[in-house]
């Protein structure tokens, strides 16, 4: 069983600030996952430079970022993504980027564990770009060896009907309205599930700092591996 989540963090500045990522890592800590895809964990300007410290995170929460090379020198992540782990799987763990398609710079990381693959998202803000991106994860995903994977992150898409053909062959789940965070109307964050892993429970995480800490609410979902 793991718990998997996905956390936008919006730079640590809440809706209109200040910076405070204790407020974030405090969420992060009652959510308790075994491994969560933060997006917006950089700031966006200049050499990128961490907004998420990396210094207070395994203190704060017990995870520990995957080890791969961020956007700069200073960055946590990559496009501003990164994915925390509890620090026993980070031993089996290997972390790889993924370039995107799009009007606008994006990626993707992947996440493989042995037999597992998890792929942290933040999609552009077009729809023909967030069809071209998905085609290009699934067609990676195609390639690597794990048996079964799993997409999350910020989707950017509020529709359920349209935008997810090119992996009609997942399961989308869309735990509940997670922006904006005050009062949720939009299912912009989801998760993408293969076949043959089972789900056991999801939801959106509102509690305490959660609905203060970002613009997005952290979503979160229980799984069964084979």
């Amino acid at each position: 069983m793991l718990r998997l989540a996905s956390y936008n963090l919006h730079k640590c500045r809440g809706l209109t600030g200040p910076h405070a990522p204790a407020r974030n890592l405090a969420v992060i800590r009652d959510l308790a996952p075994d491994i969560i895809a933060l997006q917006e964990a950089d700031f966006r300007l200049g050499t990128r430079p961490e907004a998420l410290p990396r210094a207070m995170i395994e203190r704060e929460t017990g995870l520990i970022p995957a080890d791969f090379n961020g956007t700069g020198g200073n960055s946590l992540g990559w496009h501003g993504q990164t994915i925390l782990m509890r620090p026993e799987l980070a031993g089996a763990a290997t972390l790889r980027r993924l370039p995107l398609p799009g009007l606008e710079p994006r990626g993707a990381i992947a996440l493989r564990l042995p037999g597992f693959t998890v792929v942290g998202l933040h999609l552009g803000l077009a729809r023909s770009s967030r069809r071209a991106q998905l085609a290009r994860i699934s067609e990676k995903l195609r390639r690597l060896p794990s048996e079964h994977a799993v997409m999350m992150g910020d989707f950017n898409e509020w529709r359920d009907d349209r935008g997810f053909e090119p992996i009609e062959d997942f399961r989308i789940l869309a735990p509940g309205p997670s922006y904006p965070a005050p009062l949720p109307r939009l299912k912009l964050d989801r998760f993408a599930v293969t076949p043959g892993i089972e789900v056991k429970d999801s939801g959106v995480f509102s509690e305490k700092y959660a609905p203060e800490a970002s613009d997005h609410l952290p979503i979160w979902i229980d799984i069964q591996l084979p």
